[in-house]
């Protein structure tokens, strides 16, 4: 006899179905599972033996093949082991045999016969939904699960036996309820920043149009401080935004409870990461840190501490917005779309530039410490900042500074122009950064006398392409700031502004 279920397999943060086969046939007493599984899988055969013993059934005395199907699809992850039990059963008859028709199974098998909570149950209920099926999960899962159709059916049983006596009518298992975490009340606010005008005015307008930003200044100088009110300021997620950050926090299996939220991610990785956990990779392509930051931020403090390779690697994402992480029998595709944030010193001691301080090195200690960052990774940042030590009379006059509130407001100003401005162009949840050339030269088209500016400037810095469009986007985000329908000669002087401590820089 040969029963099946329904279960999936990730690729990326799509889920492809797989169909598993059950056949309880004659010959020596054994299990084997079949379809390119990996250990994880294989050893699905031990959790499951021993649940259903926990359960009060026994193996049959009999041979137990398991075919994972399609044969040639690779099938990683401990979530297997539930449908593999599940569609036993049905085999057995301790269940109907149709009962996991119109089903889609995932779970792993604790030795007691409890499930325990898996990675990836959002884009498995969202596929189930796609193939007009409901999902059989985890208890701790099911409030993930909930959130991919609010009229889709969920079962997330406990055990083994609650998933039985669910299908005999002996007891009832109600639908998971969707749940959001909770905004913070209260986070770092912009008012505790005293002195840095011209910094807090660069992450505003970073906020403002998803610009991507690096501070630079000497040790205690406020860059990790600025960039940590970031997400104060920052607008919450969209809904499409929403299920795309969620969908890829459920697969890296960084979702709480089964809680969404609606807050931006801001990830803030060590400088000692390795490509992998940057980009992503590993035996199973997990997402990286550039992907875990999709539709927030990446704040990389130390930028310079960063080998290179891991650093060169953020060019590909930061253009295209998207992680291609290839493999010899697949490739995995996972969207990236992040606000890079960096923060480093001027040299290695920290104190170049800085009013009476000699380096003992001289010039060579900031050139080669600067020279670690590559021109192409520097060209993609709009605004590069200085910020400057805090003297002691800053700190011990208090001044009035503007609430994280105050700034937000501005913020969410500008990008609902932004999201009517690209709407009309029927672009959706673009900032004028995300945006491509032909739009943004038709949007940000400057007067003649800031054409005149814009023009000269690019001369006489030698300013790339791509820095005469990030000057073009700049602009635009400061004119939305101000409400201002064309770009003047004010947008394009302050946006110039911002590249040209950055052309220094890498002169050296």
């Amino acid at each position: 006899m040969v029963s099946r279920c329904t279960t999936i397999a990730f690729q990326g943060i799509r889920a492809v179905p797989v169909d598993v086969q059950v056949m309880v046939g004659p010959g020596k007493m054994m299990m084997q599972i079949v379809g390119l599984a990996d250990k994880a899988v294989a050893e699905s055969r031990e959790r499951v033996q021993a649940a259903l013993h926990a359960s009060g059934l026994a193996m049959p005395n009999k041979r137990v093949t398991v075919n994972l199907a399609p044969a040639d699809l690779p099938k990683e992850g401990s979530h297997y082991d539930l449908p593999i039990a599940l569609a036993l059963m049905c085999a057995l008859g301790a269940m109907p045999g149709d009962a996991l028709d119109n089903f889609v199974v995932m779970g792993e098998l604790g030795l007691d016969g409890t499930i325990a909570m898996v990675a990836g149950a959002l884009p498995a209920a969202i596929e189930a939904n796609s193939l007009g099926k409901g999902l059989i999960c985890p208890r701790d899962c099911g409030p993930e699960a909930a959130w991919a159709d609010e009229k889709m059916t969920v079962l997330a049983p406990r055990s083994l036996i609650a998933m039985a006596n669910h299908f005999k009518g002996n007891q009832v298992l109600s639908r998971p309820v969707a749940r959001l975490q909770e905004a913070p009340q209260c986070g770092p606010d912009m008012a505790d920043i005293k002195g840095q005008e011209s910094a807090k005015r660069a992450i505003e307008v970073a906020a403002a149009g998803g610009h991507n930003l690096i501070f630079v200044g000497p040790p205690g100088s406020g860059k990790s401080m600025l960039a940590s009110r970031l997400p104060g300021i920052l607008p919450p997620l969209e809904p499409k935004e929403l299920l795309e950050v969620s969908m890829i926090s459920s697969i890296a299996g960084t979702i709480s409870e089964g809680k969404l939220s609606s807050q931006r991610p801001f990830r803030t990785p060590h400088h000692s990461a390795s490509m992998a956990a940057m980009v992503g990779g590993g035996l199973r392509a997990r997402p990286g840190e550039v992907s875990l930051a999709h539709n927030g931020v990446l704040f990389l403090d130390e930028f310079p501490e960063f080998t290179p390779q891991v650093l060169d690697s953020l060019r590909q994402p930061i253009e295209s917005g998207e992680t291609v992480i290839a493999r010899a029998n697949h490739r995995v595709s996972y969207p990236s779309r992040f606000q890079l944030i960096a923060a480093m010193n001027p040299c290695r001691c920290g104190m170049a530039g800085e009013p009476g301080h000699v380096c003992r090195r001289g010039q060579r200690c900031a050139q080669d410490y600067q020279a670690r960052i590559s021109g192409p990774l520097i060209d993609r940042l709009d605004l590069r900042v200085e910020v400057p030590a805090v003297s002691a009379s800053d700190l011990m006059v208090p001044a009035a500074a503007e609430s994280s509130a105050l700034v937000a407001e501005r913020v969410r100003r500008a990008r609902k122009i932004q999201a009517e401005r690209y709407g009309a162009m029927g672009l959706d949840n673009l900032t004028n950064a995300q945006v491509g050339h032909a739009a943004i030269e038709e949007v940000a088209r400057p007067d003649p006398s800031a054409r005149s500016l814009l023009q000269e400037a690019a001369e006489k810095l030698h300013i790339s392409a791509r820095g005469f469009h990030r000057i073009l986007k700049v602009a635009r985000t400061l004119a939305d700031l101000t409400g201002a329908q064309t770009v003047g000669k004010i947008h394009i002087a302050e946006a110039i502004a911002y590249r040209t401590s950055e052309s220094a820089a890498i002169q050296g």
